[in-house]
């Protein structure tokens, strides 16, 4: 196999009569180079002009500003659930054995490299070394990332069909805080993406499953449909715009060491219809529905019949790539070319090749999902210590390597940038 020694992204300015190249940023295998400015020239003149074409070099870049694909939401990660809140920002996690070390003691105790974080994921400057990252998912109740054994939901009270005990209160004043950091580094970030990880409080306990699986049986479907809308309208009570929200995080994944639901098209179906005309009916009509939220290698199948049973109701469906290959999204689009389609998970695993992460995720993800019609680009959790830590205790996430997330702090509030973070260092002048 031919080794690339580097790659290089090239950033466009736009004018009235032709276009431009003036950044030019390299990151190498070698890590010599991540994401240095290597041209057109050190001060920032004379700008590479496009042309007319003429012998093929090194490259051919072709820009045919006449051809118009999908829109781009934008790129990001998921910021996953720790202790027994409804969802916690991972992007300052010290330790795992600590369920109080979390994002707000870390800025309370050094600001400064709290808002160093916060900058390089990110601020949006044009000039400035921040990613320019404006898409955020945030899992509805526990997932294999909540610490401490602790399983929930944004409702737990036994026998409360119709959820009036919900209270998106339940989590920390921090968190809001916290989000509201984000927005004011990054004024562009388009909203959050909610994804529900278990309809009911799920746990690990065979007999309590088999009790919330009997639950979801018998409980209206229209009712359920109550709990993502208090969701949304938690979160905007709280100033914070919600963007898109699914009905099941993996409808088809049933794993036993975390909070798992499994889900048929036709039930996804009839509580996304109930859902989208409750937002509807309550002033929330520019909320998304997005469905299927699973792998590539179904693509031709769950998504499909999901549309095909409800899909009015349903703006797009998301893909993960944990199975199947990028190239599958390709049956879905074929089925409904114009339904929008989101790539919203992948995780990496400690000890894994650097260079190589980085190509496969440029080929299969950054590239490729989006060549295949995909609006967003996230990865899984934005950041957790060096093990890959907090997570649910007896989870067999990402193995014994443990997930790698885009940004590691260390125990003495220092952070590393990994390689699922540099392909999208830039991502906002794309």
């Amino acid at each position: 196999m031919t080794r690339f020694s580097s790659f290089t992204l090239l950033f466009f300015a736009s004018v009235a009569t032709s276009q431009q190249i003036w950044d030019i940023w390299q990151t190498t295998w070698d890590r010599g180079h991540l994401f240095s400015s290597v041209g057109p020239n050190s001060a920032g003149t004379n700008p590479i002009n496009f042309g007319s074409p003429g012998a093929i070099g090194d490259a051919d870049i072709v820009v045919n500003d006449g051809s118009v694909f999908q829109p781009m939401a934008g790129f990001g990660g998921t910021l996953s659930t720790h202790d027994c809140w409804i969802r916690e920002f991972l992007l300052t996690l010290l330790k795992a054995d600590s369920s109080a070390l979390t994002l707000n003691n870390l800025k309370g105790r050094n600001p400064s490299n709290y808002q160093n974080v916060l900058n390089a994921m990110f601020s949006p400057t044009d000039g400035g070394n921040g990613a320019g990252l404006n898409y955020i998912r945030v899992p509805i109740g526990a997932s294999d990332f909540s610490a401490n054994g602790v399983v929930y939901s944004l409702d737990d009270t036994n026998g409360d069909t119709s959820f009036s005990s919900f209270s998106i209160k339940r989590s920390p004043s921090y968190l809001f805080s916290v989000i509201k950091d984000i927005m004011a580094v990054n004024r562009y970030i388009k909203g959050i993406s909610a994804s529900i990880f278990h309809v009911f409080i799920a746990s690990v306990d065979e007999d309590r499953r088999n009790n919330e699986r009997r639950l979801i049986e018998i409980r209206p479907r229209q009712r359920i449909s109550d709990l993502p809308l208090k969701a949304v309208q938690g979160f905007q009570s709280q100033g914070i715009p919600v963007y898109a929200i699914s009905i099941q995080n993996e409808p088809q994944n049933s794993n036993p060491t975390y909070p798992t639901c499994i889900m048929t098209p036709q039930m996804e179906g009839q509580i996304g219809a109930s859902l989208r005309t409750l937002l509807n009916n309550n002033g929330l009509s520019n909320v998304k529905v997005v469905g299927y939220e699973h792998n590539w290698d179904t693509a031709g199948q769950y998504p499909v019949q999901l549309m095909q049973a409800d899909g009015n109701s349903f703006a797009g469906v998301a893909f993960h790539c944990y199975a199947g290959s990028y190239t599958n999204q390709a049956s879905f689009t074929n089925a409904f070319p114009n339904k929008e389609v989101y790539f919203t998970e992948c995780s990496g695993t400690y000890g894994s090749d650097w260079w190589g992460d980085i190509k496969w995720y440029l080929d299969n993800l950054w590239v490729g999902s989006v060549s295949q019609g995909s609006r967003s680009g996230l990865m899984w959790n934005i950041a957790l210590d060096g093990s890959g830590n907090p997570k649910l205790p007896g989870t067999n996430s990402c193995g014994g390597p443990g997930c790698r997330p885009l940004v590691t702090i260390n125990s003495d509030g220092s952070f590393s940038l990994n390689q699922e973070f540099m392909p999208w260092h830039r991502p906002r002048r794309l």
